[in-house]
């Protein structure tokens, strides 16, 4: 399953020298236009959509469906829409409602669990060990970050800033007090794995590299959003020292798209003069 989070707003974009000039008259600006329209009762808002790749295609789809920087086809796998997101109120304080927050892909509910992404796994553990030294042990309990639903039963406590809402119940599991237990209640589906540990190459599908899916965007532009791209990027290039390393950039793009190659190379070479 892939999540889409789709603004209901419409799409604007600065172009970089109104960005340059923005970030140094108001930086603020973006943040501002949040709190206000929140105010105002303007509130924003996105669609939610999923789309539902059944699990038999998954090891024979045209590209790797788990490699995070790949998009599904819509026209394979059609978006689903199934509600929304609104922002609808401010914080009053920002410290207890924002600084404090924390979030892991690793907070399941019930019937969802982690798919097979190599950048997931490893952020199921990377991100609760960071919100432990960040905000404390105590971070599930802070009401933030507390479910409403239902109620946050762990052994975790006892950490700097603990207000013994525990009082002397026991923190060690299994016990015979009415704490937290382990069920061995599978929490999501088994995903099957196999094979040895060790450096393997990538799985090999149809369309399973850095340029099909870099040339299928760009070939989804308009030409002004094309010229505003190859602009942006030809900024940058431009001021690489070496020739060989300005040469094997532009290749990259030429790789995606023989057009979109030969319009980066024309526009870094007239701004290197």
């Amino acid at each position: 399953m892939k999540y889409h989070f789709k603004t209901d707003q419409g799409i604007k974009n600065l172009t970089s020298a109104e960005a340059a000039r923005l970030a140094g008259e108001d930086p603020d600006s973006h943040q501002r236009d949040l709190r206000e329209a929140i105010e105002r009762g303007e509130y924003p808002t996105w669609t939610v959509g999923v789309q539902i790749m059944p699990v038999a295609e998954a090891a024979t789809y045209r590209f790797n469906p788990f490699d995070l920087t790949k998009v599904w086809p819509h026209a394979d796998y059609p978006v689903v829409e199934i509600g929304k997101l609104e922002l609808n109120r401010n914080p009053e304080n920002i410290f207890a409602e924002v600084e404090q927050s924390i979030f892991s892909p690793a907070h399941f509910v019930p019937g969802i669990g982690p798919s097979p992404d190599k950048m997931l796994q490893g952020r199921l553990f990377a991100y609760g060990d960071a919100h432990r030294y960040r905000v404390g042990i105590n971070a599930d309990h802070l009401p933030v970050n507390r479910p409403h639903a239902t109620v946050a039963r762990t052994n975790s406590r006892d950490g700097y800033l603990y207000d013994g809402r525990h009082k002397g119940a026991k923190n060690y599991e299994p016990n015979s007090f009415g704490g937290p237990f382990q069920t061995d209640r599978p929490l999501w589906s088994a995903t099957a794995v196999s094979g040895a540990t060790g450096n393997h190459p990538a799985p090999v599908h149809a369309e399973d590299d850095d340029f099909v899916q870099a040339g299928n965007l760009y070939r989804l532009m308009s030409q002004d959003e094309k010229e505003r791209l190859i602009a942006n990027l030809a900024g940058f290039i431009a001021k690489v020292s070496r020739d060989d390393i300005v040469e094997r950039a532009i290749d990259n793009f030429r790789r995606a798209d023989g057009d979109y190659g030969k319009r980066l190379e024309a526009a870094v070479q007239a701004l290197r003069g």
